[in-house]
C-alpha cells in the first residue's frame, strides 16, 4: 500500500479539465466542479468499493444526490457481475412506470474508453406474478433445467444496472429487488491490501476525473452542434446506452440574461408511456431537485389548450405551470425524454424578454397563482422524500 497521500495525488490532475468546456467560467461554476468532484468520490465508492462480481449486491449509482445528469425521476442501480457466472434477480415489481435492466461493461467513469451495451430489459417483459413477485436469471447460455424467465449475460458484461422512473412522486410503489450468484463461490474473506490498492487507484485516478470529463464533454458536444437556444435529438449511445434501449432523448443549451426566458414547445406523442424534461447546468449537473422546480413529466407537466406541451425557462417565475427553473444560472442545459413513445418529436424553443411570454403564450397555457405553486412546491418536496431516492 502506498501513503495516502500518493492515491490524493492521483486526482489533482482533474483541476486541469476545468477549461475544457463551454460554461463561463467564474466562482460558482468553480465551486460546483470542486463540488461534483467529492460527488464523484461519493458515487465512485459505491461502485468500486461496495460491489463484487462474486458476491453481488445492488448499490446506488445515480439519482438525485448523486446530480451528473441523472433523470430526476429515477433511481439507478448497480452490481457488478462475471459474464461467466450465473445470477438471479428476485423482488417485487412495484407500480413506477418504467423499470428496466441494462448489461453492459466499463460504465461511463470506470476507464479512459467506453464501454458497451448488450442489452436493455423492461421488466414488463417478465412474469410478473399477481402480487408482484418476479424471478429471472441472468447467465451467458440458458441453463437447460431453467424453467423460469432467463436474460442474456454477455460473456464480456462487468455489470447489470436497474432503471426505475417515477410519475407521481411518493405516491407509487417501488420496486424492492435482491441478486445472488447461483455458481458457488468461496466464503467471502477480508479484502486484500493489493486489492484497496487497485480500487483506490482506479477512485481517485480515473474515475472521479473520468466521470467529470463526460459531463463537461455532454454539455460541450451539444454546444459544438449548434443547440444553442435551440433543440436536437440524441440516442446518447456514445454514453453507452444500447442501441435497444427504447428511449430518445432531446436537448438544448440554454445561454439567457437575467431578463429573458425561453419557450420550449412541442408536439406530444399519441401514446406516451413517460416522458419529462429537466434543467441542468454547465458541469451536466442536476439543479436542485427537491425544493425548486428544475424538472416535470407526463404527470406534473399541464398541457396547454391545443394539446402541445409549453414549458417556459426562465429566471424568475412566469405565472404559469409549467416553469422551468434556472437556479440562477444563465447558462445550462435542458433535456427530455420519450421512452417507448409512439413519435419522437423535436421542440421548438422560442428565446424572449420574460415581460413578453404572457403575451406570446396568449391564454394557452395554465397560469399558476403563488398559492398554487407552494402546493405544488410542497408536493414536490414531500413526494422526492417519500419515494425511493437511492
Amino acid at each position: 500500500m502506498d501513503n495516502w497521500s500518493e492515491y490524493v495525488d492521483l486526482l489533482k490532475p482533474a483541476g486541469d479539465i476545468f477549461g475544457s468546456g463551454t460554461a463561463p467560467v467564474d466562482e460558482a461554476l468553480r465551486a460546483n466542479l470542486y463540488r461534483q468532484f467529492a460527488m464523484n468520490l461519493s458515487q465512485g465508492y459505491m461502485l468500486i468499493f461496495q460491489t463484487d462480481p462474486r458476491y453481488p449486491e445492488w448499490v446506488p449509482f445515480e439519482n438525485s444526490t448523486f446530480l451528473l445528469q441523472p433523470n430526476p425521476d429515477a433511481v439507478y442501480y448497480y452490481t457488478a457481475v462475471d459474464g461467466a457466472g450465473t445470477y438471479r434477480v428476485t423482488g417485487q415489481r412495484g407500480n413506477s412506470p418504467v423499470v428496466g435492466f441494462a448489461v453492459g461493461n466499463r460504465i461511463i467513469g470506470m476507464s479512459e474508453s467506453f464501454g458497451k451495451g448488450f442489452g436493455n430489459y423492461d421488466i414488463n417483459d417478465l412474469t410478473i406474478a399477481p402480487d408482484g413477485s418476479f424471478e429471472v436469471l441472468f447467465s451467458t447460455e440458458r441453463p437447460a433445467d431453467w424453467t423460469g424467465d432467463w436474460l442474456r449475460l454477455d460473456a464480456e458484461a462487468d455489470f447489470i444496472m436497474v432503471r426505475q422512473f417515477s410519475y407521481e412522486w411518493g405516491r407509487e410503489t417501488d420496486l424492492r429487488l435482491a441478486i445472488e450468484r447461483l455458481d458457488a463461490q468461496p466464503p467471502k474473506s477480508p479484502v486484500k491490501p493489493e486489492e484497496v490498492d487497485r480500487q483506490l487507484r482506479l477512485l481517485f485516478g480515473t474515475y472521479a476525473r473520468r466521470l467529470s470529463q463526460i459531463g463537461i464533454g455532454a454539455v460541450k458536444a451539444a454546444h459544438d452542434k449548434g443547440l444553442v437556444n435551440a433543440c436536437g435529438l440524441t440516442t446518447f449511445q456514445d454514453l453507452g446506452n444500447g442501441q435497444d434501449w427504447p428511449q430518445a432523448y432531446y436537448e438544448a443549451v440554454f445561454d439567457i440574461g437575467p431578463d429573458e426566458a425561453l419557450v420550449l414547445e412541442t408536439e406530444l406523442p399519441e401514446t406516451r408511456p413517460y416522458w419529462n424534461v429537466q434543467v441542468i447546468d454547465g458541469l451536466w449537473n442536476q439543479m436542485e431537485v427537491l425544493y425548486r422546480q428544475t424538472s416535470l413529466n407526463g404527470h406534473t407537466a399541464r398541457i396547454d389548450s391545443d394539446g402541445k406541451f409549453r414549458a417556459i425557462l426562465s429566471h424568475e417565475d412566469p405565472g404559469f405551470a409549467n416553469w422551468l427553473d434556472t437556479c440562477g444560472r444563465g447558462y445550462g442545459m435542458m433535456i427530455g425524454r420519450w421512452y417507448r413513445c409512439s413519435s419522437l418529436p423535436t421542440p421548438e424553443i422560442k428565446r424572449m424578454k420574460l415581460a413578453d411570454v404572457a403575451g406570446y403564450l396568449n391564454g394557452r397555457s395554465a397560469p399558476i397563482t403563488p398559492e398554487e405553486r407552494s402546493a405544488a412546491m410542497r408536493d414536490r418536496l414531500i413526494g422526492a422524500q417519500l419515494r425511493r431516492r437511492w
